[in-house]
């Protein structure tokens, strides 16, 4: 084979210090356009070069590229990876086994390099069983606003587990990644802005446009940034044409490199309106609190109230990331103690909770009882996706006393931003207006899961029947009735629980 060279120089001072970092974990953070991601693929490289030989020269290493989607790994992670080094190994894609790139090529002191990159999809569960029992020198998270963070905990508790150590072990291993701007409400922001973890490097490259003031209607005035880094490997005016016809939330995230929420998909809700849904509104003493429970890595359980005039009012979130269900109730527990003591609590959560597996706390009991031994019995909310969708937007579409049956308190934060956009159907990486047919699985629909079998407990046995609106009104109130009434009398004098409940000082809260 004829030799191959290879020159890198990194077109700014930020990709420079990125692509030479020796941190157990280098991110970066940059525009469109930036280099950040050909950077990645070079500074894996780099690693792959620089591992130690074993005893017969050879420098053995394994990656993990990961990514959201398989369509986004395969458009855009392994074809630019392909397109720089390419030919220096097998490719080999198709069958159950991710797409992996098999190297193998001498270095000019004769040691050979043999090193796998492994391409993960999160929406494929035979990959992500995969990446459950890797054994790697280090990962590559692509796109890292993308991935949940309990997809990089784990990540991070499996690299230096190639090469073994008969082989010398990993020269160095840990994990990489690039990113465009995450929210303010990102895992991604928390722990670059405030957190700061030891041994985590987070590198900030310059936007490729910077806000120079505002226009005489308050609007931001963009100018391109001279200083920004893989200009001269860019078309010219690519930053300037890049402006046109975008918002400038989006010129804001994508052009400038600041943190800040853009919406890319379909929203889930386009009724939804924050002026209209989203208001400050205290918690009515003796109404029961519903509890809505998703469970999975990153469980979530949203808290409402019904009003006696039937409008559904969301009053609190919370949200976790590598969580098994019974830690994560536990917290749940604890914060109602503390938030809301002495009210009654209704549950209703996600009917696998009923079969799968308490996550992460080695227990072999369905979510339901794990959460049953806590004292909490959780009603199995419906199957059907459409039914609560249908179930929210019948809550954001219906008026009661001129005020919408479905409203959310600012201190719901995910689920709010959920609502705006976030909540959404990912565009497809196909030519048009196409999105796909179920809501993107991301850190806004844990929530969102939550808060619909809350929703569907309340509104879809109303939007089953095709009754006046009058009616339906009435339903909503006597729903509103029978849940703050705990108990049935007409049944022959017999005392019925309507539902089951749990009363917060009924149960040891710091229980395991």
């Amino acid at each position: 084979m004829a030799a191959i060279e290879f020159h890198v120089k990194p077109q700014g001072p930020v990709l420079e210090a990125y692509y030479l970092s020796e941190a157990r974990v280098s991110l970066i953070m940059g525009p469109l356009g930036s280099g950040k991601t050909i950077m990645s693929c070079h500074k894996i490289m780099r690693h792959m070069r620089q591992q130690k030989p074993n005893a017969s020269g050879v420098r053995k290493s394994r990656w993990y590229a990961i990514r959201n989607t398989y369509g986004d790994l395969l458009t855009t992670t392994i074809k630019d990876w392909l397109e720089i080094f390419g030919d220096l190994g097998r490719f080999k894609s198709g069958g159950r086994e991710p797409p992996t790139h098999y190297l193998k090529f001498h270095l000019e002191d004769s040691t050979l390099v043999e090193a796998e990159v492994v391409f993960i999809a999160l929406d494929r569960e035979e990959h992500v069983k995969k990446l459950r029992g890797s054994q790697v020198t280090g990962f590559w998270l692509n796109e890292v606003k993308e991935l949940e963070k309990a997809v990089v905990d784990m990540a991070d508790l499996r690299h230096g587990r190639y090469p073994s150590p008969v082989d010398g072990g990993a020269t160095w291993h840990g994990m990489i990644g690039d990113t465009n701007a995450p929210d303010e409400d990102h895992w991604y922001y928390k722990q670059a802005e405030e957190e700061k973890p030891d041994g985590w490097v987070f590198f900030k490259q310059p936007g490729g446009v910077y806000q120079r003031g505002v226009d005489e209607r308050g609007r931001p005035r963009w100018a391109v940034n001279q200083n920004a880094e893989n200009a001269i490997n860019l078309p010219d005016g690519y930053y300037l044409r890049g402006m046109a016809g975008k918002s400038d939330d989006w010129i804001k995230v994508n052009l400038a490199n600041e943190y800040g929420f853009v919406m890319d998909g379909k929203p889930v809700y386009p009724t939804y309106v924050d002026s209209l849904h989203c208001r400050e509104f205290d918690v009515i003493p003796g109404l029961p609190i519903i509890r809505g429970w998703d469970y999975g890595l990153t469980p979530a359980c949203m808290f409402a109230q019904l009003t006696p005039r039937g409008q559904l009012r969301f009053i609190d979130e919370m949200t976790a990331t590598r969580s098994g269900i019974g830690t994560f109730t536990d917290e749940v527990l604890k914060h109602c103690a503390m938030k809301y003591p002495g009210f009654e609590f209704i549950d209703e959560g996600d009917p696998a909770g009923d079969a799968g597996k308490g996550l992460k706390d080695n227990d072999t009991r369905s979510c339901f009882e794990i959460q049953a031994a806590k004292g909490i019995n959780v009603n199995p909310g419906p199957v059907s996706l459409e039914l609560r969708l249908e179930s929210v937007r019948y809550g954001l579409n219906t008026l009661v006393d001129g005020e919408p049956a479905l409203v959310v308190h600012p201190c719901c934060k995910m689920f709010r931003k959920g609502f705006q956009g976030g909540y959404q159907f990912r565009r497809m990486q196909i030519r048009g207006e196409h999105y796909t047919d179920k809501p993107d699985k991301n850190h806004y629909s844990h929530p969102h899961d939550a808060g619909q079998y809350i929703a569907s407990r309340v509104f879809a046995d109303i939007i089953r029947d095709d009754e006046p609106t009058p009616d339906k009104l009435k339903r909503m109130q006597q729903t509103a009735i029978d849940m703050a009434d705990p108990y049935d009398e007409t049944a022959g004098g017999i005392v019925i629980p309507r539902l089951p409940r749990t009363a917060v000082d009924d149960f040891d809260v710091f229980g395991g």
